[in-house]
């Protein structure tokens, strides 16, 4: 080719990029102001929560959590995108709502926003209020009602975005005799409850906040505030939310001036609501940039050189294998008026550390340090609520998901009908159809076994486990053992068969299968199956003139990774762990669903 015919970015052809090497470099704003980023980022990570919302002083509920927003390092279902961004961009951090100060009644208000380039929280709603009676307003969450039935908490996510940045609060109740009660204001991952919900006149209790360590730190943010109540204390949810105050039932009157507590600053938690004292303001927010380093897509060759020059290009991908144990939800016991099927185990898959015939293979990958990946942990299938005279099946487990490998949740146990197929099969109630199939869908080695189709007299069959289907006399199927963590912790045991506690019955409910299925019940419910081991929940049994009673719920599940000793696991949310294997191999082990990421 002549000198000069080359093209500008030396020859490659496909898209120009550029790399960004932030230096993982972490800002918080407490406050609003400009952030110089690193000369070299292009990509950041984010963290933004609006102010929480003020509550009132005239038994007022509690006020909504400000909105939560964030790029990852949190909860996976609220995890967006990361923004690209260069130079000096502006946070705008939201103040918290203002409470209100005895005797007034309405003067609080709701949370400010807090913006960061295209994102938005919103700020939270304040709480109703009792004189005149007025429902709560919306926000990032929504406050919580007033001590009326007719205060209604406020909705949450409000602008709507996706994910979304918060809940509804709950609503006021006027339960009669005097013992007024408000609502919680709605978090970032649950809605606020309703008054008197613990209790006749006790307040509702702010909704959860979200846990994110972004910062390094593992810190919850936008807890929902709690309302007031005349006969006892409220809490405001993890993440900053203030809690409510307390005064005395109708007697003696009037009732002394009691404050509610204010929301966390820099948390955007709602403030709680006072019981004839100060309601309380919100919890100012927070803006978090953490600075990335990546590179994707094809760069000229005299940029790369460029950056390798200066010390700012990425480096090179790494290669390594990774074990797993990914076990699901346990499926939820039946109800039954003779006896229920229990729910089978959860799927179980591993890549060793178990028995031989179960063992697949390691999953190896080659990607940039620091890169992240999902994980998701299944929760346990419900159990029917028989009561007073109803026959129902329980619920399907949920699925456990780590790369490729994928868990099926454990299958309900029968009350109305056969036992249900999954990771393994729920049993069947007793004079119904046949339990349900394990290892479905088909993987190999198996995941699962059948439940029992042969329910005994009076009773429910067991569900399948991961070493045995569910074994006859009602019992739940064996799970079976896994070292990976150096615990030698037995999974996925299926649940145990209900049965009716009547004198010509002298048979026991079964017993559910090592490795966490839970009992049968005998006239009673079901036992749940034992969380984060996929259990199976038990099946309820019938116990004369009280009802078929509540199939027992499954198990969740749970996902541990394995890794050489060369890497670095860091997980999210921080509710996960990591740790060291004796062997020196390094363990995370995730009970909720969050994201792990290998350097």
């Amino acid at each position: 080719m002549p000198r000069g015919g080359g093209t500008g970015n030396g020859g490659l052809i496909g898209k120009t990029n550029v790399t960004s090497f932030g230096k993982c470099t972490v800002t918080s704003k407490t406050s609003s102001g400009d952030i110089t980023l690193q000369p070299g980022t292009r990509v950041i990570d984010y963290l933004v929560v609006g102010g929480g919302g003020g509550a009132s002083s005239d038994f007022g509920g509690g006020g909504g959590a400000g909105g939560y927003r964030a790029s990852g390092h949190g909860p996976a279902p609220l995890q967006g995108t990361s923004l690209c961004a260069s130079g000096t961009i502006s946070a705008t951090v939201g103040a918290g709502g203002s409470g209100t100060p005895a005797p007034c009644t309405s003067s609080h208000t709701s949370g400010s926003n807090s913006v960061l380039l295209t994102i938005t929280s919103a700020g939270g709603g304040r709480s109703g209020f009792a004189g005149p009676v007025t429902p709560a307003t919306a926000g990032g969450s929504g406050g919580g009602g007033a001590q009326q039935s007719s205060s209604t908490g406020g909705a949450g996510n409000t602008p709507p975005v996706d994910p979304p940045q918060g809940n509804a609060g709950g609503n006021g109740a006027f339960p009669g005799s005097g013992n007024t009660s408000s609502a919680g204001g709605g978090g970032a991952t649950g809605a606020g409850e309703n008054g008197s919900v613990d209790g006749n006149g006790v307040g509702g209790d702010g909704g959860a906040g979200a846990t994110n360590d972004i910062t390094g730190s593992c810190v919850a943010y936008a807890g929902g505030g709690g309302g007031s109540g005349e006969q006892g204390t409220s809490s405001g949810g993890t993440g900053g939310g203030g809690g409510g105050a307390t005064g005395p039932g109708p007697s003696p009157s009037p009732a002394p001036s009691k404050n509610g507590i204010a929301g966390t600053a820099n948390t955007g938690g709602g403030g709680g609501g006072g019981a004839g004292g100060t309601g309380s303001a919100g919890g100012s927010g927070i803006v978090v940039v953490k600075e990335l380093s990546k590179a994707t897509g094809v760069w000229s060759i005299q940029s790369q050189f460029s950056k390798v020059t200066q010390g700012t290009w990425p480096e090179a991908p790494i290669s390594y294998s990774l074990d797993y144990l990914v076990v699901a939800g346990g499926g939820g016991g039946g109800a039954n008026s003779d006896g229920a099927g229990g729910g089978g185990a959860g799927g179980y898959r591993a890549s060793g550390f178990g028995p031989s015939p179960l063992q697949g293979s390691s999953l190896p990958f080659s990607a940039l340090s620091g890169t992240s990946y999902p994980i998701t942990v299944g929760a346990g299938g419900s159990g029917f609520n028989g009561n007073p005279e109803n026959t129902g099946n329980g619920t399907q487990g949920s699925n456990s998901v780590f790369s490729t490998i994928t868990s099926t949740g454990g299958g309900f146990g029968g009350g109305s009908g056969a036992g249900g197929s999954g990771g393994s099969g729920g049993g069947t109630g007793r004079g119904q159809p046949g339990g349900g199939c394990g290892n479905t869908p088909p993987t190999s080695p198996p995941q699962g076994n059948d439940g029992n189709s042969n329910a005994p007299q009076e009773r429910g069959a067991g569900g399948g486990g991961a070493g045995a289907a569910g074994g006859p006399e009602a019992t739940g199927g064996a799970g079976v053992t896994n070292n990976i963590n150096n615990s030698c912790t037995v999974y996925a045991g299926g649940g145990g068969g209900g049965a009716r506690n009547f004198p010509s019955v002298p048979d026991p409910a079964g017993p559910g299968g090592s490795g966490g299925g839970g009992a049968g019940g005998k006239g009673a419910n079901g036992t749940a199956g034992t969380a984060n081991t996929g259990g199976g929940g038990g099946g309820a049994g019938r116990q004369p003139g009280s009802g078929n009673n509540i199939g027992g719920t499954g198990g969740s599940g749970i996902v541990i990774v394995s890794g050489p000793s060369a890497v670095t696991f860091a997980v999210t949310p921080c509710t996960n762990s990591t740790g060291t294997h004796p062997s020196g191999a390094k363990l995370a082990t995730f009970t909720v669903s969050g994201t792990l990421t290998v350097s």
